[in-house]
């Protein structure tokens, strides 16, 4: 199974999320599972770092218009590069070929990337697959929406996001989640 890791591009390797985010590419190359991420920093460079020191596989999904806001090449541990030349190709592509994903912290990347997977499976266009949100940050985020747009958000809809406090439970979730 392929499984998109989202997350902030800020994490450095002093971080505690950084050292999170290489256990669960470790976890996730372990359990036998392709990692795919933005391929740059951060977040997507620590757990390509854990996949491929695990002995997984490593897809980086990068951009021409990544590298011409900031000035970066895929890091190391991408084994696999998907390029696309405009971010919502990247993106589109990121969210289509996973075939779950976990969102780790992160920014407005991270949100959107959250938002279009779980439209995409909404509309149909894509088939239903586990999306795991990771840390009080994202539970506490989605909670207020809920609570504040909730008539707008289906029960069922609601279904389709999982929470996990821990990378620990982030693996469970993800090995217990049913995607129809």
């Amino acid at each position: 199974m392929k499984v998109a890791v989202f997350g902030g591009a800020g994490a450095r390797p002093q971080d505690e999320i950084y050292r999170q985010a290489v256990d669960l590419g470790a976890g996730l190359a372990r359990a036998g599972h392709t990692v795919m991420t933005g391929g740059y920093i951060g977040v997507m460079e620590a757990a390509s770092k854990g996949a491929a020191e695990a002995g997984g596989h490593v897809i980086g999904v990068t951009c021409e218009e990544i590298e011409s806001f900031r000035p970066i090449k895929p890091n190391p541990w991408v084994k696999e590069e998907w390029r696309y030349v405009t971010l919502a190709d990247r993106l589109m592509n990121l969210v289509n070929r996973c075939d779950a994903a976990i969102a780790m912290p992160g920014g407005v990347g991270t949100l959107a990337e959250i938002s279009i997977l779980w439209n995409q499976v909404l509309i149909h266009a894509i088939p239903p697959k586990p999306m795991v949100l990771f840390g009080s940050g994202w539970k506490s985020t989605f909670e207020t929406l809920l609570a504040s747009q909730g008539e707008f958000i289906a029960p069922h809809d609601r279904d389709l996001i999982r929470f996990a406090p821990d990378v620990h439970s982030a693996l469970q979730v993800l090995g217990s989640a049913n995607p129809s």
